[in-house]
Parts: C-alpha cells; sequence; structure tokens
C-alpha cells in the first residue's frame, strides 16, 4: 500500500490522464497524498479518473489541456500556478499515441502528430513548468516525469512515426537534464546546490493499455500500468540528493528482451 503521506501538499500535473497509463499514475500519486491536475483532451475519461481518485480517498480536479497547443500549455500551467502556488511542483508527462506506417505508406499528418503529442508537447510544458520552479525556496525539489518508451531505444517495422518521436523524447529528456546540472548554483558558503527540479525518464515495455489494442498483443505478455505507475511514484519520493536518469522496466515475459 502506498504511503498516503509521501506526497501531502504536493500539486501533480498528470498529461493524459483519462486512461491508460495516464489514469493509473494519477490515481498513484493521489494515493501517496498528492492533488492531483487531471489533464487529456478526453474530457469525458478525465472525470472519470476524477471519479477513481475520488473513490480511492483522494483529491484531483479536471484541467483542460491539449499537450501540442502552446497556448493550452502556458494556460494550464499559469492555472495551476495562479490556484496552488509553489505547491504546484510536479508533472508527469504521460501523454502519448500511435499511429502506424511504414515509410512508404505514412501520412504526413499523422507522422507530424505522433511528433507533436509524443515529443514537441511535453518538451514545450516541461519548460513552461521549469520556469515556474526555478525560484522555489532552498530545500525544496520539484519532480518531472518523462514516460517515454523502450520504442526510443528499438526499431520495428510499420513504427516509425512512434519509435522516432520516442528518440526524439529520450535524447531531449537526456539534454534537459544535462542543462539543469549545469544550473546548479555555488552558495556564499561555497556549497553547490542543485537546480530545484528533477527531470527523470521512466523506459517502459508494452502495458495493457489502450493505446496497446491495435497490436494485438496477449495481455500475459504486457504490464499492467498500475506497475509502472508505482515506479512514477517511487522516482518522485525518492530522496531529494539523488534522481534517477532513466530507468527501464520490461514484462517479466517480454519475448524480444534484451533486445
Amino acid at each position: 500500500m502506498a504511503d498516503s503521506r509521501a506526497l501531502q501538499g504536493r500539486v501533480a500535473l498528470v498529461t493524459g490522464a483519462a486512461s491508460g497509463l495516464g489514469r493509473a499514475t494519477a490515481v498513484a500519486l493521489a494515493e501517496a497524498g498528492a492533488h492531483v491536475a487531471i489533464a487529456d483532451i478526453d474530457e469525458g475519461g478525465a472525470k472519470g479518473t476524477a471519479d477513481l481518485v475520488a473513490e480511492a480517498g483522494g483529491s484531483a480536479e479536471v484541467v483542460a489541456l491539449d499537450v501540442t497547443d502552446d497556448a493550452s500549455r502556458r494556460s494550464a500551467v499559469q492555472q495551476l500556478s495562479d490556484a496552488h502556488g509553489d505547491a504546484f511542483d510536479l508533472l508527469a508527462n504521460v501523454a502519448g499515441i500511435d499511429r502506424p506506417g511504414y515509410v512508404t505508406d505514412i501520412d504526413l499528418a499523422d507522422y507530424q502528430r505522433v511528433q507533436a503529442v509524443n515529443c514537441e508537447g511535453p518538451v514545450f510544458l516541461t519548460s513552461e513548468f521549469i520556469k515556474r520552479v526555478q525560484h522555489l525556496p532552498a530545500g525544496r525539489t520539484a519532480d518531472v516525469v518523462h514516460i517515454v518508451s523502450l520504442s526510443a531505444i528499438t526499431s520495428g517495422s510499420g513504427a516509425i512515426a512512434y519509435n522516432g518521436s520516442k528518440a526524439g523524447f529520450l535524447n531531449a529528456t537526456r539534454c534537459i537534464q544535462r542543462e539543469l546540472r549545469e544550473k546548479a548554483v555555488t552558495g556564499e558558503d561555497g556549497v553547490e546546490r542543485p537546480f530545484p527540479c528533477r527531470v527523470q525518464a521512466v523506459i517502459p515495455a508494452a502495458m495493457d493499455t489502450p493505446m496497446m489494442e491495435q497490436w494485438g498483443i496477449p495481455a500475459h505478455l504486457m504490464m499492467p500500468p498500475s506497475a509502472v505507475a508505482e515506479m512514477v511514484r517511487h522516482l518522485v519520493t525518492l530522496h531529494p540528493a539523488a534522481f534517477v536518469p532513466e530507468m527501464q522496466i520490461v514484462p517479466r515475459l517480454e519475448p524480444n528482451f534484451p533486445r
């Protein structure tokens, strides 16, 4: 059972929270005491997640957010900052889509949409979030968790849009981590202190979510999304002196691991 006090007093924005891993992550963070802002373009699904959080004894609100739209990203971060102040210090970038297609037949609009949701959107949402938390008082650490995919480090036929977007997102995450390391400051006492935000990446293989239904993978070869959501919750409760750059999590019956 999750420690219901571990995230008490913190406000978390979870994207893609209307279903699948986003929904599981919202519930997991709420069970640990966070107030969760449930963000998704699927308003009905987002409200369903809010109901599940309430049933679990947690606290949530639904936030309108299209991760592909810059004005929407800015508005969501502004709204939560205005409403919750410095308590808004946690972001989980979970939203993701897949549009299969070979290089000879993939539709350009589909390809661009996948890139926008899986890479461009979360990168610029993270940018807006970091701008807000960079002035947190000493001793505070904000958290960002990027849900990448094992597809970022593998290649597959008919998956050029998804694999390419996730590879780009993983490398963007590494760039952000490096930049934040360079933003550490040395105080008057000569002690170096980290930037008040850490960015960690989870790299999961197949999960039993709606997005995976098109591939016809048997459920027993996939993980339940709750398994990955538990990892997200664990990462944001790590000691503030530490962070996990990349964490792979794979079903025990994954047929092609290691790849």
